[in-house]
């Protein structure tokens, strides 16, 4: 079978470990985001880093004007325009414009936040891990799965999952909320 191959971190860590104003910035992104602790956060700077490094040397390479760094760097918004996170016609100068939060908005658990799934973050985050999400037609349970653009309309409950069901008492819940907020809403107009 051959010997295992050795896991590596697939982040880095703060270099200073101890700094105020990062410690809550990063507290802040967190909650928002409903992480799971900051590893989750680290990976998601990790990789915008290395798409920044990538832009930046694609950049350098375009000033020489190397013809094959036009190809990867229309390979590279590809890429990032299938998780619509930038446009398909992105420049390098877009790529290192980006921010963490771009990152973290394409994560399966903001995804079905933003449908309405889910109220709160951790519950977006526990109904994925309990296996009550379909992407397509394939049950997800990794919260930090990256939707991509064209699966995002596809995103909800599975169909084996008691949530499926339009009268279940979470959804219920949901659907009296809506009915409260449209009647308030006809009664100020």
């Amino acid at each position: 079978m051959g010997d295992p191959k050795k896991i590596r971190k697939k982040y880095e860590t703060p270099r200073h470990p101890f700094e105020g104003i990062r410690i809550k910035n990063e507290k802040k992104i967190v909650r928002a985001f409903g992480l799971k602790n900051k590893r989750e956060l680290w990976k998601a700077e990790s990789e915008l880093r290395k798409y920044r490094a990538n832009a930046r040397d694609l950049q350098a390479k375009l000033r020489l004007g190397d013809p094959m760094a036009k190809e990867t760097m229309r390979s590279m918004a590809g890429r990032l325009a299938r998780y619509g996170i930038l446009s398909e016609n992105a420049t390098a100068d877009d790529i290192l414009a980006l921010n963490v939060q771009s990152f973290l908005e394409r994560r399966l658990q903001t995804v079905v936040l933003r449908k309405g799934l889910a109220r709160t973050p951790r519950m977006a985050r526990q109904l994925i891990v309990h296996g009550h999400i379909v992407v397509g037609d394939r049950k997800v349970m990794v919260p930090s799965y990256k939707v991509l653009k064209s699966e995002e309309d596809s995103v909800g409950f599975a169909p084996d999952s008691p949530l499926a069901n339009e009268l279940h008492p979470m959804r219920m819940i949901e659907q009296g909320k809506e009915s409260q907020g449209e009647g308030k809403s006809e009664v100020t107009s």
